[in-house]
């Protein structure tokens, strides 16, 4: 899942990153709402988490601009205005939450995490593909029944391939899904990572191509039939 967060406050916009990483999240992190637009026009989002007081372009006018060009992404206002009618002109504005400062961190992994359940229906369903399984409740995998050792990265591709139903991904999505803007990849390292992954899918008992490439297009899971979602 990947968040954008526009915060102007470079401490928090930092621990609030490293935060939403150690929970597997891919986040995006901009200081003023202009450049968050231009991140949000260029970029898909699963969440958009946004300061009200942001330089160049507020968080509550951002949000406002993106509702009125159809753009229905889940967002999140954090701000330490706390009084009722900032909380309405928030929410009339188009936001699904509005979290005051100082906030508590489970509980804003737990708004997070419903937003991003409302913005995708699938998101805490069981995934399965052949013998694999993929909960994305605990960021876990498993191939016949054997835990799959994975890390952050490695389970965020087998998730996107297991989401994706067997369709072809091609490098360029796969890169805007598992990196953040400011750490693209090389083509070696996507090329390592898929290499990492089928080498730890086998040595559950999957077939060498279980992760197949589709040459000049991208990745996909070998087909076995459609997907259940249990």
């Amino acid at each position: 899942m990947k968040i954008l967060l526009a915060e102007d406050d470079c401490r928090i916009a930092q621990s609030l990153t490293e935060a939403l990483a150690d929970q597997h999240y891919l986040v995006d992190a901009v200081a003023n709402g202009q450049e968050g637009l231009d991140f949000v026009t260029a970029f898909t989002y699963d969440l958009l988490i946004l300061d009200v007081t942001l330089p160049k372009l507020d968080g509550i006018s951002l949000c406002r601009r993106l509702r009125s060009q159809g753009n229905q992404v889940p967002v999140m206002m954090l701000t330490a205005r706390d009084t009722p009618v900032d909380k309405v002109e928030g929410l009339d504005a188009g936001a699904d939450d509005y979290v005051v400062k100082p906030y508590n961190l489970q509980e804003l992994s737990a708004r997070i995490r419903a937003l991003l359940r409302r913005g995708s229906s699938t998101l805490s369903t069981l995934l399965e593909w052949g013998k694999l399984q993929v909960n994305p409740n605990l960021h876990q995998a498993t191939y016949d029944q054997q835990l799959l050792q994975l890390t952050p990265k490695e389970y965020c591709l087998l998730e996107l391939l297991a989401r994706s139903g067997g369709k072809v991904l091609s490098r360029s999505t796969i890169i805007e899904s598992l990196w953040s803007f400011d750490e693209p990849p090389t083509e070696d390292a996507v090329k390592a990572l898929i290499k990492r992954l089928r080498q730890k899918l086998k040595l559950a008992g999957a077939c060498d191509d279980f992760v197949t490439t589709a040459y000049g297009f991208g990745y996909h899971l070998k087909d076995f039939g459609n997907t259940a979602l249990l």
